[in-house]
This record gives C-alpha cells, sequence and structure tokens, in this order.
C-alpha cells in the first residue's frame, strides 16, 4: 500500500502549483485594475501588470470561434493533462524520479490555465508579468505571463534536459 501510495507523491507538487497560480492571479484580479501597470522596476525591465489573453502563447486564436477555442483551448489540454498524469501512476510508467516530478509541474501549470480558461472563459487567462526583451527575435517585450505558463516552461526545460541525460548514459556505457 505504501508504494502504490508512493506514485501519487508528484502530484502534492502539482497541488501546491495550482494553489499557488491560483493565489497569484485572485491578488492581481483584486488589486490590479485590467490593462494598467501596478509596479515597474528595473529600468521597466520587470512590469508587473493585469491583461487578459483569450488565446494561447502570444495570443495566437483569441479570435478563434467559440467551438474552437474550446476544443483547442480546454478539451485537447485537458487531455494531454489527463495522459501526462496517466504517465505519471501507471505500471508501465514512461517516466521515473525526478522527471515524475518534472511531469507534475507541467501538469500544475496546465490546470492552472486551464482554471483560467473554463472559469473566465470570456475575460481571459490573467497574466501579470512582463518582461524586457530588448528587441531579441523582434520582441520589445516578452508577452506578458503568469505563473502557470512559468511552471509550465520551466518543468518542460527541465524534463527535456533529463531525458537528454538520460539518453546519454547507455552511449557512455557502450564506449567503456
Amino acid at each position: 500500500m505504501e508504494k502504490s501510495a508512493a506514485k501519487y507523491k508528484p502530484f502534492l507538487l502539482t497541488i501546491i502549483l495550482v494553489i499557488l497560480d491560483q493565489i497569484s492571479k485572485a491578488l492581481v484580479v483584486r488589486f490590479i485594475p485590467q490593462d494598467t501597470v501596478a509596479l515597474s522596476m528595473f529600468n521597466d525591465f520587470f512590469i508587473l501588470c493585469h491583461v487578459r489573453n483569450t488565446g494561447a502563447a502570444f495570443s495566437i486564436g483569441a479570435q478563434g470561434s467559440v467551438f474552437f477555442r474550446i476544443l483547442v483551448f480546454i478539451i485537447l489540454p485537458l487531455a494531454l493533462m489527463v495522459m501526462l498524469s496517466w504517465s505519471i501512476v501507471s505500471k508501465k510508467a514512461l517516466f521515473k524520479g525526478a522527471q515524475r516530478y518534472f511531469v507534475a509541474g507541467i501538469i500544475g501549470g496546465g490546470i492552472g490555465t486551464l482554471i483560467d480558461r473554463i472559469f473566465r472563459f470570456n475575460e481571459g487567462v490573467v497574466d501579470f508579468i512582463s518582461i524586457k526583451f530588448y528587441g531579441l527575435f523582434g520582441l520589445e517585450r516578452w508577452p506578458t505571463f503568469n505563473v502557470s505558463d512559468s511552471c509550465v516552461v520551466v518543468f518542460v526545460i527541465l524534463l527535456a534536459i533529463s531525458v537528454l541525460l538520460e539518453k546519454e548514459k547507455p552511449n557512455e556505457k557502450q564506449k567503456s
């Protein structure tokens, strides 16, 4: 039983990240009027503001039909969250060790965004972190984001690194 319960342990990280994401968004909604800047630091490098996004990254699909937005921004990501959750707890788990926590972090970020997409469907996802990008890739500022977006990006990078490092280990053994 104890070993069976241990496979669900990464979901504690998921729950913590969803809570942090939702608290941060609730604070932004409560204290920062929409489409305003609350704080600018380091010569506008970091801006705390309140904007909404009815699309995906870079506002892609924001002008799509209701059917399109429900399918692409709610149903498909929800299916992905279910598949990723299965990949953590399945007897044929695709991920091991720290990778399970990285996937749980991705799930936490995904759920945070899904909550907004479902419960703020017409208003949009609450975004509030704006970072100066100094013209890189033609962007003066990186598109405004939030905690859940950060979780997805950071944990995808960590997962990718861990997968790449894992792949290198067998090759090193073959060379020996």
